[in-house]
């Protein structure tokens, strides 16, 4: 237990230096952590109880749980609305050769199978890992540049010899590299594009986990949360149903195949189909606010947006300072000065863009 709230916590933790920015944060941090904290509940059974117990007579039910753990349970969908304790003893439970007599519809003894709950755990350590993807190929990249570019200019008080050194290698290398940028911030921007290709084939690829039962999965729930009903066919019970039926062959003594139907509870269930409801909502907010990202993105490629960001960025800059680096920028010089506003003190980043705005001017009439 120990061992797993430290290594949350270590997901949790907050670097000093930022190379990125809020819509790739809920990304590789936000989301991944959710993903690895429901996997880690879902793998602790022995505080939600054991993921599978079934109920059969004469069999061993330690043996008849391994079974039918491996080989997957299975409902009556026709039935998910079924009268409780009159039609049905459970939601989409029922006697199968019963149900398959003369003259009944077949739609209505037509059984879903469920194997899902075998891989759950690993799917969403899966979806965490995918959703870091993005983030290690821009930590791969980006190479540690900012970081040593602000040093210790991140700090609002320190050594006045080595900040004014670190300052004057940052100004130095930008001077020399000034126009070098552009490979450097159209890599993140490509890492950008691939968060949101990755939401949208999660999406996809959850409903197909759930086979495919997942793309309309929130507000079917939502909305039979709402209605208050006693009998329905709850959305909940179609996909992770918490009492299910399994059927296990084995020879009598006689040597003929003898049929056991087990009821098997699937007390993990409870938690599944409420991640699986929050992660539908999640996943929808995630994409909306990456797509506002990448239009932000767009919008980043006018030049007089970039000049008015860089103002935000440096209030203590004179305007004048900002106009002339700006208008001299190209987009990869302009995004890797936003980054070293977001992690410099304010009064370093202003002594740096003055110094920078002196250098890039006196280059220019040089060259």
């Amino acid at each position: 237990m120990h061992y797993t709230i430290e290594s949350i916590r270590n997901l949790l933790a907050i670097k000093n230096i930022k190379i990125d920015n809020i819509f790739f944060f809920f990304h590789y941090k936000v989301t991944m952590v959710l993903l690895v904290i429901f996997s880690l509940l879902l793998s602790k059974k022995h505080y939600f109880g054991d993921p599978i117990d079934c109920l059969v007579e004469s069999l061993n039910s330690h043996t008849i749980d391994m079974y039918c753990w491996i080989h997957s349970t299975y409902t009556f969908p026709a039935l998910n609305g079924a009268r409780v304790g009159e039609e049905v003893a459970h939601p989409g439970v029922a006697n199968y050769e019963g149900m398959r007599r003369p003259g009944a519809d077949p739609e209505l003894y037509s059984v879903r199978h469920h194997k899902y709950y075998q891989w759950v755990v690993l799917f969403l350590s899966l979806q965490a890992f995918m959703f870091y993807v993005p983030r290690y190929m821009w930590k791969t990249w980006e190479g540690g540049r900012v970081g040593r570019l602000v040093g210790e200019l991140n700090l609002p008080v320190g050594d006045s010899d080595s900040r004014h050194q670190t300052l004057t290698l940052a100004v130095d290398y930008f001077t020399r590299y000034f126009h070098y940028h552009n490979i450097y911030a159209f890599q993140f921007f490509f890492c950008e594009l691939l968060n949101f290709i990755n939401i949208i084939g999660q999406f996809f690829l959850t409903d197909r986990f759930l086979d495919y039962s997942f793309m309309n999965y929130g507000p079917r729930v939502t909305s039979y949360g709402w209605s208050n009903a006693l009998y329905g066919d709850d959305p909940k019970d179609e996909i992770f149903p918490k009492v299910a039926k399994c059927v296990f062959h084995k020879f009598g003594p006689t040597g003929t195949v003898m049929r056991h139907d087990a009821l098997c509870v699937l007390s993990l269930n409870i938690l599944n189909e409420k991640v699986f409801a929050f992660l539908w909502y999640w996943f929808i907010a995630l994409a909306v606010f990456t797509a506002i990202g990448l239009l932000y993105r767009l919008a980043t490629l006018q030049l007089s947006f970039r000049t008015y960001l860089l103002r935000r960025h440096a209030r203590l800059v004179p305007g004048e300072k900002i106009e002339q680096i700006s208008r001299r920028c190209y987009i990869g010089d302009w995004f890797i000065l936003c980054l070293l506003a977001q992690n410099m003190d304010a009064f370093a980043y202003r002594d740096f863009m003055m110094q920078l705005s002196e250098r890039v001017v006196e280059k220019e009439h040089v060259s």
